[in-house]
């Protein structure tokens, strides 16, 4: 039955996920897990170097082997001619028969070669052609198996010599089979004709090849089991070492979470256990350490929130002694009166540092929440912008804002609003020249309010410490809105609260822009945000 198309290249597909999966886990594994990078490492070493003396080892005994064959094959031949010449020798000089006497010597030894494995062919006189085929050989045999090099060796020279070949018999079934052996040659004299001749034996190597191939499966076998002890042994000694180090990163990521009195557990006096006691030292000394600091923090968060509260009791007393000078001020001399306009406006400005204050305490002592509700950015700009119209006048400067139409997002209304009344007076007090713009954008799943002014601007490495408390980008430069320099720190935080980004952008003469981004959703995660950090008129720094 014949597959759908598409049903091959899903399971196709199928595989090939399944394939990068597994490789995905292998590679993951790899990099984390130092004892299996130790192990393969090893391994391999041990498999190199096992294998090079494997080859050096075969090397010598096949050379081994060779030669010993060698000695053997060119003293049997050399023996079994020197008897056939005896032999012939012993013939009565009345018989001249070639033929008899060819027979009477190559018979004897191709019988003997039958029960001693080897083959022998007998080629005509020296100085004649190469083997002919009127040669009388060994039954069965392959006259071709004699090597040229060896035949053209006795076309004048007489002394004994051998080479390696490849002896090809015919079996019983007609089929030519070939293996390897050396080939001796050697002559004798038939005294028939006076002539000499000369007698190839082929010796096989069929042993040594068998004594090799044993040889050969001993070592693999024996590479195979070294190499797997070697790998046991490396395992279990990486274990040692690792197994400690394992149980210390587990031990610092419960430190790192918080559980501070977790402890390595100390056995032995070795290396190790010297680490782990230096660890538990150093867990311990932290663990007072952060103590210390938190009792610090914490009594520091009391004070300021103490303090900020008992503040607010005198401070209602003197604002009502105020407010009744200030109401008076036309009965009093000009100095007075200015100094009771004056009383008045350190007063709001006190005020609102307390209620600053009392805010950054509830943020550090975790107490702040949100009241989440549907809202749209854009008419928390408008009125915004209304509310600080007077300021943004009394600095010649306009306000203006830049929507598409309706940016909702879930978020704390009175939260929001303080932010973008902070980013918005903070455009108002460092505007020197141009319009503030506010733009809002939205997405899918973020909503953002930029602000953007022309003054001053930020340095390299000031748009990170803006946020700070108590910070200020011009320490000499007077603030025309009355703020306690904590207004972007309690910004950020309430930002933080809504888990979104507050980031701020700038450059020397250009001016500056904060960026405002909200999860459209509660809870959202944000991946991206609407608008641009950098503003599209800003300019390109010059290298």
């Amino acid at each position: 039955m014949a597959l759908d198309p598409s049903t091959g290249s899903g399971l196709r597909r199928l595989g090939v996920q399944r394939a990068t999966t597994v490789l995905r886990h292998g590679l993951t594994f790899w990099r984390r897990s130092i004892q299996a990078r130790v192990v393969a490492s090893t391994v391999l070493l041990s498999a190199l170097v096992i294998g090079i003396v494997g080859v050096f080892l075969l090397q010598q005994t096949r050379d081994g082997l060779l030669e010993q064959r060698e000695a053997a094959a060119v003293g049997e031949a050399t023996r079994v001619t020197e008897e056939a010449q005896d032999s012939l020798d012993g013939v009565p000089a009345t018989e001249t028969d070639v033929a008899l006497q060819l027979g009477e010597l190559v018979d004897p030894i191709v019988e003997l070669g039958l029960t001693r494995d080897f083959a022998v062919v007998l080629s005509g006189p020296a100085g004649d052609s190469r083997i002919a085929d009127s040669a009388q050989y060994t039954p069965r045999l392959d006259k071709t198996s004699v090597p040229s090099a060896l035949e053209e060796h006795f076309q004048g020279n007489a002394t004994t010599a051998f080479t390696y070949t490849e002896l090809r018999r015919e079996t019983s079934d007609g089929d030519v089979v070939a293996e390897p052996a050396i080939a001796v040659g050697s002559q004798v004299r038939l005294p028939a004709d006076s002539r000499t001749y000369t007698l190839y034996y082929l010796f096989p190597l069929s042993d040594e090849i068998a004594t090799l191939q044993l040889v050969g499966r001993a070592m693999l076998t024996a590479a195979g089991l070294l190499l797997l002890l070697v790998a046991g042994l490396t395992w279990l000694v990486t274990r040692q070492v690792v197994t400690p180090v394992r149980m210390a990163r587990r031990v610092a990521e419960r430190l790192a979470a918080g559980q501070l009195q977790e402890r390595l557990r100390v056995s032995g006096e070795d290396d190790l256990a010297r680490l782990a006691t230096s660890f538990n030292q150093m867990a311990t000394n932290l663990q007072r350490q952060i103590r210390q600091l938190e009792e610090l923090s914490r009594v520091q968060r009391r004070f300021v929130s103490d303090v900020s509260h008992e503040l607010r009791t005198p401070l209602t007393t003197v604002r009502m002694a105020g407010e009744l000078l200030h109401d008076a001020r036309g009965e009093f001399d000009p100095t007075t009166a200015r100094a009771a306009e004056l009383l008045l406006s350190e007063l709001d400005r006190f005020e609102t540092l307390l209620v600053d204050l009392l805010e950054i305490s509830r943020f550090d002592a975790g107490a702040a929440v949100l009241e989440i509700d549907d809202l749209d950015l854009v008419d928390v700009a408008h009125r915004i912008v209304d509310a600080t119209s007077a300021l943004a006048a009394q600095n010649g400067v306009m306000v203006r804002i830049e929507a598409d139409g309706p940016c909702r997002a879930e978020a704390d209304v009175r939260r929001v609003e303080r932010i973008v009344r902070n980013l918005v007076t903070n455009a108002i007090d460092h505007a020197e020249s141009g319009d503030i713009v506010i733009r809002v954008a939205s997405d899918e799943h973020a909503a953002a309010l930029a602000v953007r002014d022309h003054g001053v601007g930020l340095a390299i490495g000031e748009a990170a410490m803006v946020f700070n408390r108590f910070w200020r980008a011009d320490p000499a430069r007077a603030r025309t809105s009355g703020g306690t320099g904590l207004g972007l720190s309690i910004a950020m935080e309430d930002t933080h609260l809504h888990g979104g980004w507050l980031q701020a952008w700038g450059r020397p003469g250009e001016g500056a822009q904060f960026r405002l981004t909200l999860p459209r959703r509660n809870g959202g995660v944000l991946r991206r945000s609407p608008l641009p950090l950098v503003p599209v008129d800003a300019t390109e720094p010059v290298a």
